[in-house]
């Protein structure tokens, strides 16, 4: 067997990029992180990550043409909609998580983008979830299903 080729100048941006999608995914969990039944500080930076390198391996796949990745791409945001769901909680007539679902949804966009070298759409993406959870959250106090 042969020694594999390791393109470290790559790994470097690659590693570059997945950091700056955690990195955009922090805030977002710090402040999903604070409530009672909160999915923790982890999970929207590994979604984020994860879906930057879903991005990545797709991006430069040498035979990954419009069709593949969009298929990817397809794969991405059912399987990220399906962690989201977990999050949602119905109690009776009260459902919670779905601001939780939705900012783990918007993690895996920030991570396709800057996985596709969009850093300038998963910097807009992060700066409004925040905007949102910040902004909105005292007219949102009260309501149900909300959070």
């Amino acid at each position: 067997m042969g020694v594999i080729d390791v393109d470290w100048a790559q790994i470097e941006v690659d590693l570059i990029r997945v950091a700056l999608a955690f990195a955009l995914a922090f805030p977002i969990a710090w402040e999903r992180g604070r409530g009672r039944a909160s999915i923790g500080l982890r999970t929207l930076p590994i979604v984020a990550m994860a879906a930057c390198g879903f991005a990545l391996i797709i991006r430069w796949a040498p035979s990954a043409d419009a069709e593949s990745q969009a298929r990817v791409l397809q794969g991405i945001i059912t399987g990220i909609g399906f962690i989201g769901g977990g999050a949602i909680v119905k109690q009776g007539t009260d459902v919670r998580g779905l601001v939780t679902a939705a900012s783990i949804w918007n993690a895996g966009a920030i991570g396709v983008a800057v996985g596709y070298g969009r850093a300038d759409v998963g910097i807009v993406l992060s700066i409004t979830n925040m905007l949102v959870l910040l902004i909105l959250k005292p007219v949102a106090e009260g309501r149900q299903g909300d959070e």
